[in-house]
């Protein structure tokens, strides 16, 4: 019996009619868009439907996300909902109160409301945590593609800069820049404080990142075709290490974050914008462990573990795009 072309093809496995699902109408002659076959057409989905499978199988971004978005909504509800500024203000309210109708987190020893102040902290949170992480990848992203691209004098000038100031304890020099600054501290300059000394361990990461990108053939290729220095950079690198980038700015927020709250736990925060670190110093300072005034120091502490705990899960969910051995297929 000879079996001709179409009986082959219609019995060959993997094909629409061996697995049951027939070839869509707008398919002509049983090809796909691409012409690649007929069976694409059941394997092609839709780039949401991609998403959010992958969503399904990437549950820490989720989750991280969730943690994140409901502390930005904790902000817009509760400034919506009430004059967060005045009643975040000293003498807003009676002294030492504890937490009730009235007062729902209770007020501190210099009369503050402490749900207006957690309202009006989270947001400057985030904010110093966005401009310094931002300004400090920026140039790390810059000096890094520098040092690691061209190399030669540049590399070892740019390199041995960052080797330099890395080991030098951060936390030490923010200290002393912060002490020295005689204008009035705000959120705005302490971001700026803390990107001056956060830029090192972008820097040498992106370095050794371009390093190992930059002998790859299709760089090389580019290089041969004529293609210039910049364009090779933004073309061909940049795009590779976009999911490299977004990983290492969530852990630059958390690290500036980090940083700032250390700052204003020994009270070199601003002193005229309540802020997480603040509350917590002044609740040291006016020693609310000791009285048992548990509401001063205890919601801010949970929404820096709901902050920190967020940052982590996303950093830990864009690894798994970044990093391909980690990396599941979706």
């Amino acid at each position: 019996m000879v079996l001709r072309a179409t009986d082959v093809s219609s019995t060959a496995p993997g094909s629409p009619v061996s697995d049951g699902v027939p070839p869509p109408d707008d398919a002509p002659n049983g090809l796909t868009e691409s012409g690649s076959g007929p069976d694409a057409w059941s394997h092609r989905e839709s780039r949401p439907v991609v998403t959010l499978r992958y969503l399904r199988r990437n549950p820490r971004l989720v989750a991280g996300f969730a943690i994140l978005l409901g502390l930005v909504l904790f902000w817009l509800i509760g400034a919506l909902s009430m004059d967060t500024r005045a009643r975040s203000r000293p003498l807003s309210g009676p002294p030492d109160m504890e937490p009730s109708a009235e007062y729902i987190l209770g007020t501190d020893t210099a009369g503050r409301q402490l749900l207006p102040v957690l309202i009006e902290a989270t947001p400057r949170a985030f904010e110093v945590g966005l401009v310094a992480g931002f300004i400090a990848l920026m140039i790390g992203t810059v000096l890094g593609f520098l040092a690691g691209y061209f190399g030669g004098k540049t590399d070892t000038i740019i390199s041995g800069v960052a080797d330099t100031l890395l080991p030098i304890p951060a936390l030490a020099v923010l200290v002393v820049i912060a002490s020295t600054i005689k204008t009035t501290m705000t959120v705005e300059v302490m971001a700026l404080i803390v990107a001056s000394l956060a830029w090192m361990t972008p820097t040498r990461t992106i370095r050794a990142q371009v390093l190992t990108m930059r002998e790859r053939s299709y760089v090389q290729v580019a290089r041969l075709s004529g293609t210039s220095s910049m364009e090779v950079i933004f073309r061909e690198l940049m795009p590779n290490l976009l999911p490299y980038l977004g990983a290492g700015f969530v852990s630059a927020v958390g690290a500036a974050v980090l940083a700032c709250l250390g700052l204003e736990a020994l009270g070199l925060g601003p002193q005229n914008e309540p802020t997480l670190g603040m509350t917590i110093f002044w609740s040291i300072y006016y020693g609310a462990l000791l009285r048992g005034m548990w509401w001063w120091w205890g919601g801010p502490l949970v929404v820096i573990v709901l902050l920190f705990t967020g940052l982590f899960l996303v950093a830990s969910g864009l690894d798994e795009i970044a990093n391909p051995r980690v990396r599941q297929t979706v």
